[in-house]
């Protein structure tokens, strides 16, 4: 008897994915039938040179903009194609994001930006009367990436390293099911980008954390388990297969 061959479903996809943007009145395609697949508890690296398509490829996979062909499905149901709320639910809930520019709130603390995620979920009267738990949330993963001792200061007086750590922490307060991660070592120096990526690492193994983390840097990508490089919109090449 022919053995069975069990087949497992990815937990995303972004499936044929084009995207054009404007410029004045020239159409500049950026993705031109781009796909990809992530399964539960996989670190993917997407490379690419700057331009080639890789933030908007994570954009649409996040939901953060919407391809003009193609889809993304979240676990074998498509989302692009979801109505504002339910778009929004998602991002909340599902995705985390971090960026190359960290994209902390200059007046709030660290302590208040990562708490900020899940104060959205909440109406004002809900969030009063679950405050002390959405604290304890964000205390409890500041504490994670090493910054409980930073609680009160501000970006402003936060080193590079630091307020990466903090984004990452605001990224994962929501105990997000995937991480899509924007260049996040790109501001940094390699000492410090190479503690983000001992963190990100140490998320996935330990808490089996799926991550897309797109890159330009070829040392950074190798880390993940797998990676795949962007070239003229398109999936070009499989560079390096999960270990067995």
């Amino acid at each position: 008897m022919a053995e069975t061959i069990k087949m497992t479903r990815p937990l995303i996809s972004a499936e044929a994915i084009s995207k054009s943007y404007f410029k004045g009145q020239h159409m500049i395609p950026v993705l031109q039938g781009a796909g990809l697949k992530a399964n539960r508890g996989e670190f993917i690296s997407v490379i690419g040179q700057s331009g080639s398509g890789k933030s908007t490829l994570l954009h649409v996979m996040g939901l953060l903009d919407s391809p003009d062909i193609g889809e993304v499905i979240l676990d074998g149901n498509r989302i692009d194609n979801l109505n504002q709320s339910a778009r929004d639910q998602l991002r909340n809930h599902v995705f985390g994001f971090i960026f190359q520019f960290y994209h902390l709130l200059p007046e709030l603390s660290l302590l208040e930006n990562v708490m900020t995620p899940l104060m959205i979920r909440h109406s004002i009267f809900s969030y009063w009367a679950k405050r002390k738990e959405i604290r304890d949330a964000a205390m409890d993963i500041i504490n994670q990436v090493g910054l409980g001792h930073r609680i009160k200061h501000r970006p402003s007086e936060l080193s590079g390293g630091e307020m990466q750590r903090g984004a990452i922490a605001r990224a994962l307060v929501g105990k997000p099911e995937i991480l899509l991660a924007d260049e996040p070592t790109g501001n940094l120096d390699a000492v410090t980008g190479g503690g983000i990526m001992e963190l990100l690492n140490s998320l996935n193994e330990n808490q089996q954390l799926t991550i897309v983390m797109v890159t330009h840097d070829e040392a950074i990508a190798a880390q993940a388990h797998r990676t795949v490089r962007l070239a003229e919109g398109r999936i070009q090449l499989l560079a390096r297969e999960e270990a067995a």
